[in-house]
């Protein structure tokens, strides 16, 4: 099978990328590159790849694939929140546009990373993927406007799948320091301090980056009555969790540190625990094999190895919305993101 997969340089992408090349998918990425710069470790291989803005893909660009993996977006909420308008351009009518342009190309499968913060401001009970959506965020409601968009464009001929990733985790080429697991494990080994930025009690279920790529290959080898226009949620019941249960296991695992709450540290719009036991009925294939427990002694070893300091993940080299910034003081990005000149390191 002859898979393009958009965002490939980003943090699912590198590690999805080459979990894909060795089950033997002829996978190509789809990237503009926008954090080159923010390489945390050496991805394993070079792969095929298109430098491309999902928003200038051309029918011919897709011409000859027999499915998509649409990871690439504008990808927080501090990022999505600089500006709205060009989060939903990019991520909301790029997406809708990258799929028009596959179902022109003749692609049957077209699976869609969206995110289970769509269920956003929400109470205590496990939402199904029947749950009414609330977004809080300009990403999280980009991700609602998208699923919306391409049900309209299902048909015999075009599936398109919708994955609600779980809050993901995990270590990275590509590495995300703003992810609550990442972020708790970080601060930790570097400061001493589990740093809570709210009152601890929001829900969020948490996946790792691996498990979700598992997801989406599942889901391309899926009989297409099994996923056709249908969403998942993405993850494990058991991986439920409250932010100070994390906090609490990351000072059971990293030595010397203690829990310390932000001032005034107030609870988070976005609290929402998840049902995840459809993915596990329609795709048994998909067998999720991280833990919490697992994926903070990943973490730990890897920021050891790097010899991880607060100010590299708290600047601009890989926290987005300041690299975002940086490039665009420095004239590298117009004000729409795209490259006025692009940096080959």
């Amino acid at each position: 099978m002859r898979v393009l997969v958009t965002g490939h340089n980003g943090y699912i992408g590198t590690v999805l990328m080459p979990m894909l090349l060795q089950a033997g998918y002829e996978a190509v990425g789809l990237d503009s590159d926008l954090f080159e710069e923010s390489t945390f470790i050496e991805p394993p291989e070079k792969v095929p790849s298109l430098h491309k803005d999902i928003r200038e893909v051309t029918v011919a660009d897709l011409e000859g694939f027999d499915a998509v993996i649409h990871l690439a977006a504008l990808s927080n909420d501090p990022l999505g929140n600089l500006n709205p308008a060009l989060t939903y351009d990019i991520n909301h009518l790029g997406s809708v546009r990258l799929a028009e342009k596959a179902k022109a190309a003749g692609i049957g499968r077209f699976l869609f990373s969206s995110s289970c913060s769509t269920y956003g401001a929400a109470g205590e009970a496990p939402l199904d993927e029947q749950a009414q959506f609330n977004p809080v965020t300009p990403y999280a409601e980009s991700k609602v406007l998208v699923e919306r968009d391409l049900k309209g464009l299902a048909d015999d001929s075009f599936s398109p799948v919708y994955l609600r990733n779980a809050t993901a985790y995990g270590v990275s080429p590509r590495h995300r320091f703003d992810l609550v697991l990442n972020n708790l494990v970080a601060w930790a080994i570097t400061t001493g301090q589990v740093y809570i930025k709210s009152d601890g009690t929001p829900w969020r279920p948490i996946v790792h980056i691996e498990d979700i790529s598992r997801a989406f290959m599942a889901c391309l080898e899926a009989p297409r009555e099994a996923v056709h226009n249908q969403a998942f949620n993405v993850g494990r019941n058991e991986e439920n969790y409250q932010i100070r249960d994390l906090a609490d296991l990351v000072k059971a695992i990293v030595p010397d540190c203690q829990i310390e709450y932000a001032p005034g540290g107030e609870p988070d719009k976005r609290s929402y625990r998840v049902n995840f036991n459809k993915i596990m009925q329609v795709l048994p294939e998909f067998k999720p094999q991280w833990t919490a427990r697992q994926g903070i002694e990943q973490l730990l070893a890897a920021y050891r190895a790097t010899s991880l300091k607060l100010e590299d993940f708290e600047g601009p080299r890989y926290k987005r919305i300041d690299h975002i910034k940086r490039l665009l003081s420095e004239g590298c990005l117009d004000n729409t993101l795209r490259w006025r000149s692009y940096i080959t390191k």
